[in-house]
């Protein structure tokens, strides 16, 4: 049975495909393993959760209709504003609300916290599509700023950090997408914006943080654990089967050779030095003092500013305040 299968498919890939149509269909754009889970199962809760505020109301009105002497534009309104109170208090407590109530919003507010990668693997997910681990993706943030840029009512974009780093490739695609965005972008560092974690905020047009953050960290590690000594004690031996001199390159069970090392050195400097461009650009600073603070410390957040590394310290009000002057109303930040 598998193998009619099999050839049934075969046949519509090649009949779908025949010249005579003009096109060809892109597979991995059906293949469910390339799917965004992640977003399906967040579009699917919100729509239950309407529907069944739909329910609710058509269901109440109709009852009341039945029940009481009021007259049906009265019962209508009155009944539509208590369950549309009911909804919109359930939806922020389960933090629906950026999704729903745009309307009362002109700041739209991102986060950014825990490990940073380019976006999170399903296995970090529960059955129920929440993170079992402190982490955000550049997938997600990026999404959202651009989805910010899109939405007329939102006049700027808030990005509360608290990150100790991750990718350097998720930092520059949000450091990048913040660089891009043609409404106010500000960045509020709350405990620490350190590694990828500052790298990513360096593209806004304001960063703000405590002044007892963590800042900066701007350096690269790829520094690991070795189990050849705990293994050699156990007894066990590593036996190497790789067809590429490097292809086991990092391998935590055999040791680092000479040339492994410069191989896995020669990456870590190229980051580095990526890095320090982006600080130096991004924040307007000459790249030698850059150099300077470059050696992998953080500093807080006073010195931090002295450094050129934020623009302000404060926390949420002065973020408020500020982006009240740039957007010429008061801010209703939405999350």
């Amino acid at each position: 049975m598998q193998n009619k299968n099999k050839t049934l498919l075969k046949k519509l890939k090649q009949f779908f495909t025949y010249s005579i149509f003009g096109f060809k269909i892109n597979y991995s754009k059906i293949n469910p393993k390339n799917y965004n889970w992640w977003k399906i199962k967040s579009f699917l809760k919100m729509f239950v959760v309407v529907m069944a505020a739909v329910f609710m109301i058509l269901l109440t009105i109709d009852l009341v209709k039945s029940d009481f002497l009021i007259s049906e534009e009265d019962a209508n309104e009155e009944l539509a504003t208590n369950i549309s109170d009911t909804v919109i208090s359930y939806l922020e407590e389960n933090n629906y609300t950026s999704d729903y109530d745009t309307g009362n919003c002109n700041v739209t507010g991102i986060e950014l916290h825990g490990e940073l990668t380019t976006y999170i693997y399903p296995e970090n997910l529960d059955e129920s599509g929440n993170l079992l681990y402190d982490q955000s993706s550049s997938d997600n943030i990026v999404y959202s700023i651009n989805e910010a840029e899109k939405n007329e009512s939102i006049k700027a974009i808030v990005l509360e950090v608290d990150s100790y780093g991750g990718s350097p490739v998720a930092a520059e695609e949000i450091a990048n997408a913040l660089k891009n965005a043609e409404k106010p972008t500000v960045v509020l560092i709350r405990n620490a914006g350190v590694s990828a974690g500052y790298w990513s905020v360096t593209g806004a047009d304001r960063i703000f943080a405590s002044e007892n953050s963590d800042i900066g960290g701007i350096g690269v590690t790829m520094s690991y654990l070795d189990y050849v000594g705990q293994n050699k004690k156990e007894g066990l031996t590593y036996n190497q089967l790789s067809s590429g001199k490097f292809k086991d390159t990092g391998d935590p069970d055999k040791p680092l050779s000479a040339e492994e090392t410069n191989l896995i050195m020669r990456d870590i400097n190229i980051i580095y030095e990526n890095f320090i461009k982006v600080v130096s650009a991004n924040r307007n600073l000459d790249v030698e003092k850059v150099k300077q603070l470059a050696d992998g410390s953080t500093i807080l957040g006073q010195m931090a500013l002295g450094e050129g590394l934020i623009d302000q310290t404060g926390g949420m009000p002065e973020v408020k305040e500020y982006l009240k002057n740039q957007i010429g109303e008061e801010v209703e930040l939405c999350w």
